[in-house]
């Protein structure tokens, strides 16, 4: 907290002229030519001159808020203090699947409405908007307990949602087996040899259509119309086309939780994906979170090649980051431009899985960047 409250003298317009490749250096010393493989800044920076420039004074200011398993060793009442400190003014809360429900005892507000009112009243009280729900889990994995307790989960989320009048639920798409005999999931991407192209059919056809078209259904009927799926490696929906691919075979329903830090890697550019979804209204949740890419091993090895472990980095092509130590406060500044652009009506949620600025470090850091590019957008 100390080295946090000393940073944030550092004047905002030298901290945009500064920050990008030389933060990354400073915390990562082995790495060589520089550290954003996708040197997106000049590229992102002219697409967003190319999209137009509106005035300042018709962008929306987007709230900035946090997912909240980065704390999970704090409680409630000490997260939402940590968080209203830094300034945030929205979360993202886990109510099951991988991310738990360490702050949100699901079944206790589902039981008593009283008690929903009065913990969602306890984010209220210190200016912070409960804006999403967040059940991450795999709905379609081949073993039906896995699957049925992610789907009870989804099912929990929607009902919670509805009664805490939250709009958004995020989730995966979740990946089945191959066959109907598998026992662990298999993510296919590659359609060759003919057997893989089957099986992905399949998939799809048997398993994961059905599965949304049923969720869907559910949450329509419970007044959700937004299920932000995370575009994810290991899930059938990891990229804008299998996103849109699932959305056009389900309905509106399905939308994106734009999570930058899986594209990166796959080669995309972050405005024209914003741009692209952006168009067809596909945009309901945005992570907040950096991919640093290291050249001499992409060159050697291909991106198929991350690490999340401090100890596997050396042999890493790419690794999550904090925003703005992967890429520099300019692409992340033509990010948020991007969002505004397209009258995105979320929020931005800081999702910490830095293995160097590990846990709320990594969301101080974070929450500095977009606060002061953010500022910087609306001449504040």
């Amino acid at each position: 907290m100390k080295s946090s409250r000393k940073s944030s003298s550092i004047d905002r317009r030298s901290f945009l002229a500064t920050t990008g490749t030389g933060l990354l250096a400073a915390s990562m010393p082995n790495v060589t030519k520089g550290a954003a493989l996708a040197g997106s800044d000049t590229a992102s920076s002219a697409a967003m001159t190319a999209s137009g420039q509106a005035s300042a004074g018709l962008l929306r200011k987007i709230p900035i808020g946090v997912f909240d398993p980065v704390y999970e060793k704090l409680s409630l009442d000490e997260m939402l203090d940590r968080v209203s400190a830094l300034g945030l003014e929205a979360m993202e809360i886990g109510t099951g699947g991988y991310p738990g429900t360490g702050h949100c005892p699901i079944d206790e507000l589902l039981a008593d409405a009283g008690k929903a009112k009065a913990w969602k009243k306890r984010f209220e009280d210190r200016g912070i908007h409960v804006a999403t729900l967040s059940c991450h889990g795999n709905p379609v994995h081949p073993d039906e307990k896995h699957a049925a307790r992610d789907r009870e989960s989804f099912k929990k989320t929607v009902l919670l949602a509805e009664r805490l009048d939250v709009s958004v639920i995020v989730g995966f798409s979740g990946c089945p087996g191959g066959t109907p005999a598998d026992t662990q999931p298999n993510w296919i991407t590659y359609r060759w040899p003919p057997e893989y192209a089957e099986m992905q059919d399949w998939q799809w056809k048997e398993k994961v259509i059905p599965y949304w078209k049923e969720a869907a259904k559910f949450a329509r009927e419970h007044g959700i119309h937004r299920i932000a799926l995370e575009m994810h490696p290991n899930f059938v929906v990891y990229n804008p086309r299998t996103l849109m691919k699932l959305r056009e075979a389900v309905g509106e329903e399905i939308g994106a939780n734009c999570d930058l830090s899986h594209l990166f890697w796959q080669g995309c550019d972050p405005v024209e994906v914003i741009h692209f979804l952006g168009k067809q209204k596909a945009i309901f949740h945005a992570h907040m979170k950096d991919t640093v890419l290291f050249p001499d091993n992409v060159e050697k090895y291909g991106v198929l090649n991350f690490a999340s472990q401090v100890a596997d980095l050396p042999l890493a092509s790419e690794t999550f980051r904090a925003v703005g130590y992967g890429h520099g406060a300019s692409l992340w500044k033509s990010v948020v431009k991007a969002y505004m652009d397209i009258g995105y009506e979320g929020i931005l949620s800081i999702e910490n899985e830095d293995p160097i600025l590990a846990g709320p470090v990594g969301v101080e850091r974070a929450a500095w960047v977009l606060k002061n590019v953010r500022s910087e957008l609306l001449g504040s």
